[in-house]
């Protein structure tokens, strides 16, 4: 590759600061892609990225959906996982003093099917070290309201963020799902209830067929579409959420190059988070990473924090 590395005569600031998190540059991986973050101890440099979320906890183990879960797209992938995880409690006794020595941000998604849920999980790990922020995935379907997803409906937003604000000891990032009219609704409800940052897109309700069988090639029938497919909706809501709320976004949905993450922070976003092209290339995030920060010494950006909201509007702007 004939990239121009950053000197140090003109190495750009990369730090930004999310809720709190003093972040080393603006590029974490995403939730759902990189297992639990120490599984790539070997493969990348941590020193080299922003941070990691790590899969969904859930207060009990949940062994996911059946085959086939996962299936490759037109420039995407369709997901039908089901939040496979090993349960919080497990997560405590065999992943978190390995996370804990690794020199970056990490935050814990957490996911439930009631508020009591997310409360059991956010409360067990409050308890312990190592922890950066929580991610609230808030597109699971709450049970106690006959099955109406949280991420869905603002008025139960609201009271997921705020219930969970009001035990948990470390920063909230409210992850919106974008299978909503109004993202913007859903963003603000979110920052109304305490929310200190969000995190937008989620995946995309999605169904493929197999027209020689006529089956959904999902066990599931229906999952969730992401990679680049899914860029420029993705950027478009960023872009709608960030004129609508103060807090800091994390920007996701198909972000496979540096250029890609320009993209983002110009529409409005903080910081990134790079899911889907983990699995193509495991190394992605660290990639994304350096090529970010050359990109910014190569364009005469000082501090990628000036890229934030910087996107352009008018006519010869």
């Amino acid at each position: 590759m004939n990239r121009k590395t950053a000197t140090r005569s003109n190495e750009p600031d990369m730090r930004v600061q999310v809720c709190g998190m003093d972040l080393r540059n603006p590029v974490l991986a995403a939730s759902g892609t990189f297992g639990y973050g120490v599984e790539f101890e070997e493969i990348l440099d941590f020193a080299a990225i922003g941070g990691f979320v790590t899969k969904g906890l859930s207060r009990e183990p949940m062994p996911g959906n059946a085959a086939p879960r996962l299936i490759e797209t037109a420039s995407g992938m369709l997901n039908a996982i089901g939040l496979q995880n090993l349960g919080v409690e497990a997560f405590i006794q065999e992943k978190l003093s390995a996370i804990q020595k690794l020199p970056c941000a990490a935050i814990a998604n957490v996911f439930g099917y009631t508020i009591a849920d997310y409360f059991s999980v956010v409360k067990a790990l409050n308890e312990y070290d190592g922890i950066a922020a929580y991610e609230l995935n808030a597109s699971c379907p709450n049970t106690h309201s006959g099955g109406m997803v949280f991420g869905t409906n603002a008025n139960l937003l609201f009271e997921l963020v705020a219930n969970v604000k009001s035990v948990a000891r470390r920063p909230i990032i409210v992850k919106l799902s974008p299978n909503v009219t109004s993202i913007a609704e859903m963003a603000r409800a979110a920052e109304e209830a305490g929310a200190d940052a969000l995190s937008l897109v989620n995946t995309f309700l999605s169904l493929s067929i197999d027209v020689r069988t006529r089956r959904p090639r999902l066990a599931n029938i229906t999952g969730g579409l992401s990679g680049p497919a899914i860029k420029p909706i993705a950027l478009r809501m960023v872009w709608e959420a960030a004129r609508s709320v103060a807090i800091p976004i994390f920007g996701m949905g198909g972000i496979h190059t540096a250029e890609d993450a320009v993209e983002f922070l110009l529409a409005g976003a903080t910081a990134v988070q790079v899911g889907t092209a983990s699995y193509a290339d495991p190394r992605a995030v660290e990639r994304i990473a350096l090529g970010l920060r050359d990109w910014c010494a190569q364009n005469s950006v000082d501090t990628v924090r000036s890229l934030t909201r910087a996107m352009k509007t008018e006519p010869n702007e």
